[in-house]
């Protein structure tokens, strides 16, 4: 009896540790993994900023979050024509470093074609994580250690999702304001392409937002809403930016073209222009049907599809949406890949990859990716700045 019992224990130990086994494989292939080790500078917020709104049509008020949590918070307040140069700064806790950026209150939508031949460097899904993107771009030469622009005419296109669940998101887009200025004097280009959560924090929904801009902006005596709305400078910025565009034949989009909107007979340009005037409108599913609806839809919609991964498609269905906009191949993010990949012959670029995170670890550790493009060649590009060509 006692051999039996015993030989049942064993068998019900072994099934415990195959299945627990088979369990964490599945989900390390599925990019699960396990977070520890939270970084305590996380909610220092000493410095955060600058939050920037609109006073009025000629006046910003330029906010600075100062102080701790033992001896108070306060706002560091000034304002400024918008007719002034601001000169800002932006602070990174973990490693006590900061940049230098020129505030221009002239915002403009960037255009929806380009065609020069020059390099272009992609990344995706970023999700706040300042130290992670500053490090991917120094050790892939698009930046040199001290964050300037070495990248000369070559574009650095961001597909989407650098906002959200991490916490520099601040950082994160003041960096990208300013690599935008610096690239230009050299006649590169920086593309920062809306995704949904993009759209989440324009529309005011901070679900996945961290709870340090909760914080942030309870201290500034606003709401979240307030951070990226139609009065936030950062907000003006962000909802001139395009949800698609068309770099040297290769098309970026964060989500993707659902066959419906390849059958819209809509231009590049014009499905920009709808989708950017719809930025402040909450999406919910209509009875009725129409082109707003479908590009912003949270199924089929540009800034949330995942068909290309998730549906059962075909060939024709997807390059019916590429062949639309006369494009060679599409790049995207939003849904996660084990690693930058082509998929359908080549003509669907997936480059949403695990990211480290700037204030905790995880194991397995995550490890950058990213794309380079040159000429009609395609390679993954890594965190150390390797490549390899798919």
């Amino acid at each position: 009896m006692k051999k039996r019992i015993l030989r049942y224990v064993k068998h019900l130990v072994a099934t415990i540790l195959l299945v627990g086994t088979l369990g964490i494989l599945f989900g390390l292939y599925h990019g699960a993994s396990l977070h520890y080790g939270d970084d305590p500078l996380m909610y220092e917020i000493d410095n955060e900023g600058p939050y920037v709104f609109y006073k009025n049509d000629s006046i910003l008020n330029v906010n600075y979050v100062k102080g701790n949590m033992g001896e108070g918070y306060f706002v560091e307040e000034k304002e400024y024509s918008t007719d002034a140069e601001i000169r800002a700064k932006s602070y990174f806790q973990i490693d006590s470093t900061s940049f230098d950026f020129t505030i221009d209150t002239a915002v403009k939508n960037p255009k929806t074609t380009y065609s020069d031949g020059n390099p272009v460097i992609a990344i995706s899904d970023i999700e706040g994580g300042y130290k992670t993107f500053r490090d991917f771009l120094i050790n892939n030469k698009v930046i040199d250690k001290n964050l300037n622009w070495t990248f000369g005419k070559g574009h650095l296109v961001l597909v989407g999702d650098f906002v959200d669940r991490g916490w520099s998101v601040t950082q994160v887009l003041w960096f990208i304001y300013k690599l935008e200025q610096d690239a230009a004097k050299q006649g590169g280009v920086v593309h920062f392409i809306i995704g949904n959560h993009e759209l989440k924090n324009m529309q005011g929904d901070y679900g996945a937002s961290a709870e340090k801009y909760l914080l942030a902006a309870n201290i500034l005596g606003r709401v979240r809403s307030e951070l990226y709305n139609q009065n936030s400078f950062l907000g003006k910025w962000m909802s001139s930016k395009n949800a698609i565009e068309l770099i040297n034949g290769n098309l970026f989009a964060h989500g993707g073209i659902h066959p419906e909107v390849a059958n819209s007979n809509l231009s590049l340009e014009e499905v920009n222009q709808i989708i950017r005037r719809n930025y402040y409108r909450p999406y919910y599913p209509k009875t009725e049907e129409s082109v707003d609806n479908l590009l912003i839809s949270t199924a089929k919609g540009i800034c949330w599809y995942r068909g290309y991964f998730k549906d059962d498609l075909t060939q024709q269905q997807v390059e019916s949406g590429i062949n639309t906009f006369n494009a060679k191949t599409i790049v995207v993010g939003h849904t996660l890949q084990s690693k930058v990949n082509r998929q359908y012959k080549g003509k669907v670029i997936g480059i949403d990859v695990k990211h480290p995170k700037d204030y905790h670890k995880n194991w397995p550790n995550a490890k950058s990716e990213g794309l380079l493009i040159q000429g009609n060649k395609y390679y993954r590009v890594f965190h150390n700045g390797e490549k390899e060509e798919i």
